[in-house]
């Protein structure tokens, strides 16, 4: 172990340029440690509402360290086109961030994905090419595995990504669900790959086999995606996430940068957790959202469960219900983001606690297309953190709910998920907004969720349909309790 003493008398002993490069590689090394660490907190941050926005800046600034340390270390040659890049990256990002609605939130972080996985395959690709060259790999049997593994997964993350993207922008239609014997072909395409990529571990200089590498992740990727409905989709594009992180880890190990093996293995890890979580809440496993498909087929049609039975309502009717209970669940959906009604649903949740009432708000696990994703808005319109609740914390209260306002949200609180073994659903924990007394419902139209099924809940006896905008009718509740006070 260096002391300081030592550490100055061998600094005065090199020359200024190879003091400088041990100046610039110690500062380097300790802006990846100070980055590292700040990537940690920022996912620590980042698990709950009230610390979220702590947790996105720490990330910020743990890119900006990890990029300065990187320049540090590799010392760039030129830095025009590192400049170049870093302005056409910020034209693409900044409008992105700035104009995207919140209800683009899964499609953009599916694009996000499919970005980061092309940069790790580009960047493994171009280290193949340049170690080849040198006849390094000859007998470098493990770098060669690391590669083919780093290249394949960011292939098939960045089409796979992009079908995610488009069928959630609707650039895709939902109609089209793959191919028959999808599942033969993309076992037969992963089979391909993992071949080619054996054959290149042991015979590295067989450069000809690289781009067949690449075209079968990239098709597996599409194939693999394709078939995939919305409803799925949040969980596939989390594990894309971590198929996108692991791809830059293996990129670590190649470059021997531990940043980049520490960053990726967090995305990576937290991807994963997150399709388990996901997962679970749907009572669905891996293997059945990749490569099952939902059949809604077997369920009762619209007219058999919403013949005759749907009652409406108007917003002065609701609000007439409202005025003098005691206790209020409101449970967002995607309706409530498409309408950007949170806003209105604060004003809501004020006037009804000013006369007393108790309300709270039930968040299912995958509710508005991403977990986190009703959270984030509720808390934009300066909603309480303690009066969000998990699902299996206000689950065994609903029965002592006097009204249940569902916004937008469907098959999160479909009862064919516990009464019908056949339902695409079925297993699936649900919000059991049915026990509340009165259950008032806001929403378009009986158009059926991302599972394709009707709703039993709309017909139920103690059921009220708010046919509108979900803006619109919270709005109108509100004007209407303000001139019943």
């Amino acid at each position: 172990m260096s002391n300081p003493l030592s550490t100055v008398i061998v600094l005065a002993a090199v020359t200024p340029a190879e003091t400088a490069e041990v100046a610039n590689t110690w500062l380097g090394s300790a802006s990846y440690l100070i980055a590292a660490g700040l990537f940690i907190l920022s996912l620590k941050w980042l698990s709950h509402p009230r610390t979220a926005r702590r947790g996105v800046r720490a990330g910020e600034i743990g890119m900006t360290v990890a990029i300065i340390g990187t320049l540090l270390i590799y010392r760039a040659v030129s830095y025009e086109w590192v400049l170049i890049g870093m302005v056409i990256g910020s034209l693409i990002g900044a409008p992105m961030a700035i104009w995207m609605p919140m209800t683009a939130v899964p499609q953009r972080t599916a694009l996000s994905h499919a970005f980061g996985a092309l940069a790790a395959a580009l960047v493994g690709t171009a280290h193949y090419y340049q170690v080849l060259a040198t006849g390094e790999l000859e007998y470098d049997h493990f770098t060669m595995a690391i590669l083919a593994l780093e290249v394949l997964l960011g292939s098939l993350t960045f089409t796979g990504s992009l079908v995610a993207f488009g069928k959630l922008q609707d650039l895709i239609p939902s109609r089209i669900k793959g191919l028959p014997n999808q599942n033969a072909i993309n076992f037969s395409l992963l089979g391909a790959a993992i071949l080619v990529a054996i054959w290149l571990t042991i015979h590295p200089l067989h450069q000809a086999l690289f781009p067949v590498l690449i075209v079968l992740g990239l098709f597996f990727g599409l194939c693999l995606v394709m078939p995939i409905g919305g409803a799925d989709m949040p969980t596939v594009i989390s594990l894309l996430n971590s198929y996108a992180g692991l791809s830059a880890s293996l990129m670590g190990f190649v470059l021997n940068n531990f940043l980049l093996i520490v960053a990726g293995a967090l995305d990576g890890s937290s991807g994963l957790i997150l399709s388990i979580i996901m997962c679970k809440a749907m009572n669905r496993s891996f293997t059945n959202v990749l490569f099952g498909r939902m059949d809604a087929s077997k369920t009762a049609s619209a007219d058999d469960v919403y013949g005759g039975k749907v009652k409406s309502a108007t917003a002065e009717d609701v609000a007439a219900i409202l005025d003098g209970v005691r206790r209020v669940v409101v449970v967002p959906g995607y309706g409530m983001a498409v309408s950007q009604a949170q806003h209105a649903v604060r004003d809501l949740f004020h006037q009804l606690e000013e006369r007393g009432t108790e309300v709270e708000f039930a968040i299912h696990p995958v509710a508005g297309r991403m977990p986190g994703h009703m959270n984030v808005l509720l808390a934009e319109a300066d909603i309480p953190y303690d009066k969000l609740k998990e699902m299996d914390e206000i689950n065994p209260s609903f029965g002592q709910t006097d009204v249940a306002i569902v916004i937008g949200a469907n098959d999160v609180v479909n009862p064919l998920a516990d009464t019908d073994p056949k339902s695409p659903i079925a297993g699936m924990p649900i919000l059991n907004v049915g026990a509340a007394r009165t259950v008032v419902v806001i929403k378009r139209s009986l158009s059926p969720g991302f599972a394709g099924i009707p709703n039993p809940l709309f017909a139920a006896e103690n059921t009220l349909m708010l046919f509108d905008d979900g803006k619109k009718a919270v709005v109108d509740m509100v004007a209407a309790l303000k001139e019943a006070a």
